[in-house]
C-alpha cells in the first residue's frame, strides 16, 4: 500500500507578465514532485494525463531530481491535472507541492521541455 503525498498549497495573488499578446486571463498551477520520478516516465505520463484536460503547459526535470509542472487554464482543470497526476504517479511521489497564481496565458498545447 502506498501512503499519499502531503501536499503543501501556496496562492499566489500578483499580476504575471504576458509572453503571449491578447492572451485571456487564466489559473497558473506551477508544481514540484519529488520522490523517485526521474527516469520512469513522469514527464511522459504527464504529457498523457494532460491530454484528458483543457489545459496548456509544459513538464520537466530538475537537475536537484525533482520534476516541475507549469499548467494553464481554468483554475478547476489545472487544479484536476495535479490531483489526476498525482493519482497516477503516486508510487513514485514522496511530496509534492504547487503554487496557484493568476495571470496571461504563456503556452500553448502541453509538452515537455528542457
Amino acid at each position: 500500500m502506498h501512503a499519499f503525498p502531503e501536499y503543501k498549497i501556496f496562492l499566489v495573488h500578483h499580476q504575471q507578465m504576458s509572453e503571449v499578446p491578447h492572451s485571456p486571463r487564466v489559473s497558473r498551477l506551477k508544481a514540484f514532485f519529488s520522490g523517485h520520478v526521474q527516469g520512469v516516465g513522469f514527464r511522459y505520463q504527464t504529457v498523457a494525463v494532460a491530454k484528458g484536460y483543457e489545459v496548456s503547459g509544459w513538464v520537466r526535470n530538475l537537475a536537484d531530481g525533482r520534476v516541475e509542472m507549469l499548467a494553464e487554464g481554468e483554475r478547476s482543470e489545472v487544479k484536476a491535472l495535479f490531483d489526476a497526476v498525482a493519482e497516477e504517479m503516486r508510487s513514485y511521489i514522496k511530496s509534492a507541492d504547487y503554487e496557484l497564481s493568476e495571470g496571461t496565458r504563456t503556452c500553448r498545447g502541453f509538452r515537455i521541455t528542457q
